[in-house]
């Protein structure tokens, strides 16, 4: 009774587990200081590395006296333009000017503005671009959400009068340019917009001497600002390709001091433009429009540095990195793609070779040493990402070589990390190299969540606060590596662990991956720990021997149901501005603009498809799985039969990276970063198992309470290929030191059945077997222990069943 009620326990434990670490939110703790007016200043191009105490002391004071941040400008439109951030600004959400863009950069034109009656002013172009941005882009954007929602706005300059414009184009106040004594204009309405020029030319100089006029603009308002107002300064846009951080101060009662952040980055110090509008109806206590704003209200975090300097840094800092990440990460995932590829091809004739048949006839074996150096090779490629993420803990950015100093960093780690696996206890058994790669792959990911993601924010590997898609907790590489990682690693401990036991380990493991990628407070992924759940049941159901029946599958797929479907409801019981993707998803569903959510979905899967590296890694490891691997000659279907719970292991990835990657829009991305480590440890232990697969068990001694299998003196040749009692619980054995790898073919003598090439074998990969230290009252795999009586005398088998067939002494 108990047997059959496991899996419904076991799933039950896997539902609490995801549903509690989805519904916990961090508390967004600080209150919103309010304010009568508000004044945003916008420069479009403004960057931190613009901003000194000696050219720009005006907004070096704002700096010291309010809280400062990085501005991620993404828009509808890539790069976005100074009339694309404008809009944006204005819509509060992601939006673009419509018109001809050559070469995919800005409009050749300007934006017009009417100046019908000498107070406010018209622009013609409004209403065609509140069509555009509602009915060709995804986003539904509405531009002028923002001034619809006040009584009364002010713009200065025509980018003012873009973001300040209603959604039919009329804009309440309008000032061409900055008056000299601008008190009144500022104080005639709760909002003003100022536009105070651009700063956007490559030369120093010239770049200087813009900064420093718009500084000088900037201390005319802040002299006139009205009273008890909340001034916010922000670098709008882009001003040419590739895209830039910009600067974010806000200044005012209630703003002294510290990080700029915002619930959609959930990172300190860091905004994004579409976070504005809601700041400001937040501030003037405001009503949020229905649907049309994605972004969320600013706050303020406390643990920004005394020194100005080093707080300034720290954002000019990252805006270098995110650019220097830019360059690099193309060329590393393309290398490593390649690099994977090669390595494929390598390992075909190996594995072809690698069956050592018994007799005269057959291929000669593959020189132990080229063995050798492949087994390294893999293992060095299965660690390519996890060095690659810990060397953004170097900062490589910093130097005029910036890729040559990372690749220098990625290399030294993936040597020192493959003689790590080479030399930890264990490493000559099949399952060694496998579970250190996949433990050490889980512990750099793992660590780096727990401690604030910092190695993955505007890593090569990681994600970039450029593209406004993420800024804390996991992202898609990382996602996919550290559910392989994670996974890996419960199949290695459960198969150390009695059949029976194996769900539980498996469900222990998988159960706190699912916390820590589900936690807001860390990995933040909602979709990521849905996917991990399914997997996680689908491992735990197989992991124990048998097939993946109809019943395992459905008891796998209604845990991430009941998952999906308890957090939905949490989710949704809290206030909108506290959504998860999810509870915001369903929102949309509510309100009819679930459809757009949809879209962006299934372009950014189709785009990610086309254009990402990791689609190749993706592919190329299916390929090399199904077309060599999963053959006959290939071991890993041995693999499996042996060792049930890397089988489920495996299987349990595949669900979760296909789910999350599709399910988050980035198609084969995450697939193809568990690729880069499952793929070449699988080609590894077949590699392993195809060595010793002609290996056969060594009869009993017979002498009473000897170890069964144990070779006596004077025994079988060692000098050949090595018998089955290499891999027996003393580990002792030949073949240059590869002793204890792999289990014999009587390895499912307990179910009655060599465990042969395929995933049946229920009874083998228990304790004691397939090279591991026999657990207590059980033999070795020579000979196991009958349920009720005495040891069975291992019983002589024919190497090969032909008339050349050797056989090995019982000694």
């Amino acid at each position: 009774m108990l047997r059959r009620l496991t899996p419904v326990l076991l799933t039950l434990v896997v539902v609490a587990l995801g549903i509690t670490a989805l519904s916990a939110r961090p508390d967004e703790g600080a209150t919103r200081p309010g304010a009568d007016f508000v004044v945003l200043v916008g420069a479009a191009g403004l960057r931190w590395d613009d901003v000194d105490p000696e050219n720009t002391p005006t907004l070096w004071r704002m700096a010291e006296q309010g809280a400062i941040g990085s501005l991620s400008v993404r828009s509808a439109h890539r790069p976005t333009c100074p009339v694309d951030g404008w809009l944006t600004l204005g819509a509060g959400n992601f939006a673009a000017w419509p018109g001809a863009r050559p070469g995919g950069g800005c409009p050749a034109s300007g934006v017009t503005v009417e100046r019908p009656d000498g107070i406010g002013a018209n622009l013609p172009d409004q209403a065609g671009a509140v069509a555009h941005n509602q009915e060709q882009l995804s986003w539904g954007a509405t531009p002028g959400a923002l001034a619809e929602s006040v009584r009364c706005s002010v713009a200065v300059g025509p980018g003012a009068a873009v973001a300040a414009a209603r959604p039919f184009g009329r804009v309440d106040r309008y000032a061409p340019s900055l008056p000299e004594n601008p008190a009144e204009l500022l104080g005639s309405c709760v909002l003003s917009i100022v536009d105070v020029g651009t700063v956007d030319d490559d030369d120093p100089a010239v770049r200087a001497a813009q900064a420093r006029q718009a500084d000088a603009r900037l201390a005319r308002v802040l002299a006139a600002r009205p009273p008890r107002s909340l001034v916010l300064v922000a670098g709008v846009s882009d001003t040419d390709s590739p895209a830039r951080l910009h600067v974010a101060i806000a200044d005012g009662p209630g703003w002294e001091g510290g990080w700029l952040t915002s619930p959609s980055t959930a990172r300190s110090g860091y905004l994004q433009l579409i976070d504005l509008a809601p700041t400001v109806l937040a501030v003037l206590d405001k009503p949020m429009p229905e649907r049309a704003f994605l972004g969320r209200p600013a706050v303020t975090a406390d643990d920004q540095p005394d020194d100005l300097r080093a707080a300034i840094e720290a954002p000019a800092d990252a805006d270098r990195e995110a650019a220097a990440q830019r360059r690099v990460a193309g060329w590393f995932f393309t290398l490593l793609a390649v690099a994977q590829l090669a390595l494929a091809v390598a390992v075909l004739p190996l594995l072809r070779r690698a069956r050592r048949l018994a007799g005269p006839h057959g291929p000669e074996p593959v020189s132990r040493r080229i063995v050798a150096v492949v087994e390294l090779l893999l293992i060095a490629a299965a660690l390519a990402v996890p060095a690659a993420l810990l060397a953004d803990a170097v900062p490589w950015w910093r130097g005029d070589h910036a890729g040559l100093w990372y690749a220098s960093v990625t290399a030294l780690l993936i040597v020192g990390g493959t003689a790590a696996v080479r030399f930890s206890p264990g490493h000559d058994r099949t399952l060694g190299p496998l579970g250190a790669v996949a433990g050490l792959a889980t512990l750099v990911v793992g660590v780096d969540v727990l401690t604030g993601s910092r190695l993955q924010l505007n890593g090569v590997v990681g994600y970039s606060a450029l593209e406004g898609g993420r800024y804390a907790g996991l992202g898609t590489v990382g996602l996919g590596v550290f559910i392989a990682g994670a996974l890996l690693c419960g199949g290695w401990l459960a198969q150390r662990f009695r059949r029976g036991w194996r769900p539980t380990v498996m469900v222990t493991v998988g159960g706190l991956a699912v916390v820590i990628v589900g936690s807001p407070y860390l990995g933040a992924d909602s979709i990521g720990a849905i996917a991990l759940t399914a997997g996680v049941s689908v491992a735990a159901a197989i992991c124990s021997g048998g097939w993946l029946t109809v019943s395992r599958l459905a008891w796998a797929t209604m845990a991430a149901l009941a998952v999906t479907v308890g957090f939905a409801l949490v989710d949704l019981g809290r206030p909108a501005d506290e959504r998860g993707s999810l509870g915001r998803f369903l929102a949309a569903v509510g309100d009819g603009t679930g459809g757009l959510t949809v879209h962006r979905s299934s372009s950014s899967n189709i785009q990610t498809l086309v254009n990402s590296p990791l689609t190749v890694l993706a592919l190329a490891g299916a390929a090399l799985v199904w077309l060599a691997l999963l053959q006959p000659w290939g071991g890993l279907m041995r693999l499996f039969g042996i060792y049930p719970a890397i089988r489920a292991a495996m299987a349990g990835t595949g669900v979760a990276v296909g789910l999350g990657g599709v399910l988050g829009g980035s198609a084969l991305d995450v697939a193809g970063a568990a690729a880069a480590l499952v793929v070449p440890m699988a080609a590894l232990a077949a590699l392993r198992v195809l060595d010793h697969s002609t290996d056969r068990t060594v009869p009993d001694s017979g002498r009473p309470g000897g170890e069964t299998g144990a070779i006596p003196p004077g025994g079988p040749d060692r000098s050949s290929r090595g018998g089955a009692a290499a891999d027996g619980p003393a580990g002792g054995g030949t073949d240059g030191g590869r002793s204890g790898r792999d289990g014999q073919a009587g390895d499912g003598a307990g179910e009655g059945r060599s465990a042969g090439d395929g995933p049946v074998g229920d009874g083998a990969g228990d304790p004691g077997e397939a090279g591991e230290p026999a657990g207590p009252g059980r033999q070795g795999p020579a000979g196991r222990e009958a349920p009720n009586g005495p040891p069975t005398a291992g019983t002589r088998v024919p190497a090969q069943p032909s008339p050349a067939s050797a056989e090995i002494p019982a000694g």
